[in-house]
Formats: structure tokens, sequence, C-alpha cells
């Protein structure tokens, strides 16, 4: 398995006492989480906004200290997840292990699976979700059908019921900027 993927920064700007533009940070992501164990994805955690619109203010931090899952309520949230090829530990995960696995993200209540879903890891979350394929290529499982994204492919997963499966023999890097969305009633 090739596992040499590009090191990137996170450059945040901000505004000086005078209102002048000024970099404020300009660093490797400090907020790294491996889910699944040492053979799991990597998450990137790059920025959050609290509500929308986003309050523009001076100088923000990323206040958060943990991984969740999705964005905060009214809000937004970028990160990179780095996927490695799948494993059959993925892919005989019990419904039990897939619900811890969405729970070390807070996201326990997104977990779907069960004994007839397409793939172990399947979930769905009340966000619109814009996913971005810098490296690789990575496997969308819907309830009903499955296509490929490779490198410079976007994605736009809409609330639906999903996992990713990475079936290459390379790790598969993706930018995922998620929105909190809301259902329309029928599809809650």
């Amino acid at each position: 398995m090739e596992t040499n993927l590009t090191a990137f920064k996170r450059i945040v700007t901000g505004h000086d006492r005078d209102g002048k533009a000024v970099i404020i940070s300009e660093e490797t992501p400090s907020r790294t989480y491996m889910v699944g164990g040492p053979n799991g994805a990597k998450f990137h955690e790059i920025w959050n906004t609290k509500q929308t619109p986003a309050l523009i203010d001076s100088v923000s931090a990323d206040s958060e200290t943990s991984l969740i899952l999705g964005p905060p309520k009214q809000g937004t949230r970028i990160r990179v997840i780095d996927f490695p090829p799948e494993s059959d530990e993925i892919r005989n995960l019990t419904k039990e292990q897939a619900f811890e696995h969405f729970k070390t993200m807070k996201g326990e209540h997104a977990s779907k699976a069960d004994e007839n879903a397409p793939h172990p890891l399947m979930h769905k979350t009340e966000t619109i979700d814009y996913g971005i394929v810098l490296e690789g290529e990575l496997t969308l499982i819907v309830d009903r059908g499955e296509t490929i994204a490779k490198a410079g492919d976007i994605i736009i997963q809409r609330g639906t019921n999903h996992a990713w499966s990475n079936k290459s023999g390379k790790i598969c890097r993706v930018v995922f900027i998620l929105i909190d969305g809301q259902f329309e009633e029928n599809l809650r």
C-alpha cells in the first residue's frame, strides 16, 4: 500500500486592530484523529463556523478539542480525510462495531448499519457535504448503487444514506466541506 501523501498547511487570515488583512496562522493542521485504529481513516480537522451567515471577526480560533462527525448546528465544517485501502476488518464490522466507530466522532445517531446494508459504515447526516477528491479514488456507496470518484471529481452528498469504501491499493485523500441542513419532512 502506498502511504506517501503530500503534506499540506492550513492558512488562516484575519484583521488587525486597524482592520487591515493579516495572516493569523500558517501551519500543518494540529488536530488529527485516527478513526478505526492504526489502519483506519485519518481525519484532519481544518476549521468550522458556528453559524451561517458565518461571523467574520478580527481573530477567530478553532475552539474544538475533539472529533465531531457533523458541522455545528447552523454552521459549517471543513476537513481532510485520508482513506486507506479498505481491509477485511472494515468490511466485516458488526452493527455494534460500526456504531462504536461513529460514537468516537459523536455521530452514533448517524449510523445506519444493519444486516441488509450494502456496507457496514452506512450513515446519514442532516447535511449537504461537498467532497473533492485530491488524490486516489474512493467508492461512494448508497442504498441503491455505487460509483467511483477519482482525483479531481467532486461529490455533492445531499443528506443521503451512504458509506465510503477505498477499493484501490492506494490511500485516497478527500476534502469535505459539511454544511448543516434540514431534511424535508418526508426524508426524516
